[in-house]
């Protein structure tokens, strides 16, 4: 249970825009399909070219390797959640180089908007 949550946690900061229940079938996926799955969607939710869509894909895929080690680790709660927050800060700071001033504000908006859904959520 503890594992689960955490691994919520984790996603809530990496996916953003989809239904939870993609999110929890999105936990048990190889790191592949995971960036496949957040490149799909910010391709169309941010109306990613074919350039940026690659390049957002390269940093998704590098990005979704990097979390399954502290997705399966045995760190505390918190110094896995001190991690993807530095892992999440520096793909944005990729991302930024790579999306326009819009999407990156749309993306951020985006992120925001799980975030809210997740607390939200939690109080249920």
């Amino acid at each position: 249970m503890k594992k689960k949550t955490i691994m919520t946690g984790l996603f809530g900061l990496m996916l953003f825009s989809h239904a939870l229940m993609a999110q929890r079938q999105l936990m048990d996926k190889p790191a592949e399909e995971r960036a496949a799955f957040q490149t799909k969607r910010m391709t169309t939710s941010l109306k990613l070219d074919s350039a940026q869509a690659l390049k957002v894909a390269g940093i998704n895929l590098r990005y979704a390797q990097r979390m399954d080690p502290l997705i399966q680790g045995n760190g505390t709660r918190m110094s896995k959640l001190k991690a993807v927050r530095t892992m999440q800060k520096e793909k944005e700071a990729e991302l930024k180089q790579v999306l326009t001033r819009e999407q990156f504000d749309q993306f951020k908006e985006q992120q925001q908007a799980m975030r809210d859904e997740i607390k939200e959520r939690r109080k249920s």
